[in-house]
């Protein structure tokens, strides 16, 4: 059993220690806001917050995650700067087909919480291990430019 800090509760899991993440989050919690892409951290569609970096859920065993502090897309709108982007992305229509609009949104709320007026090219960096399909780029980046103007 491991002893997980989910979005501000203790949870204790029955998963193997090197279950990933994404896993035990989706089955055993049913937290389905992360979702699942690639499987090899490659797309973002899982990012979830250890101690406030961002990271893969997806190649996250859970014996990695024990002892820190996990957030999610269910409990991200409770920050400030959570908040900023979720009203951002509604106000600016930016979700599509909104598959990856979590993990957009977990980036970008690290981004803001270690840059607060990012520049282009910082929104890039940030963001470039984040795949939209359906090409949602440009509007990503002026809701997080709008975040950061609300801040």
């Amino acid at each position: 059993m491991t002893t997980l800090t989910i979005n501000g509760k203790r949870q204790a899991v029955t998963a193997e220690p090197d279950t990933p993440l994404l896993w035990v989050l989706r089955d055993e919690l049913h937290l389905n806001g992360t979702k699942f892409g690639c499987g090899m951290a490659l797309c973002g569609a899982c990012t979830v917050h250890l101690d406030g970096q961002p990271v893969r859920a997806c190649v996250t065993p859970i014996s990695a995650a024990a002892g820190h502090k996990i957030t999610t897309i269910e409990a991200i709108g409770a920050t400030p700067v959570g908040q900023r982007v979720q009203k951002a992305w509604a106000a600016l229509d930016v979700p599509q087909c909104g598959y990856c609009q979590s993990g957009q949104i977990m980036a970008a709320t690290a981004l803001l919480r270690a840059i607060p007026k990012p520049s282009d090219t910082d929104i890039d960096q940030a963001m470039s291990g984040n795949i939209c399909r359906c090409g949602t780029y440009q509007r990503i980046r002026l809701a997080i430019h709008q975040a950061a103007g609300d801040a």
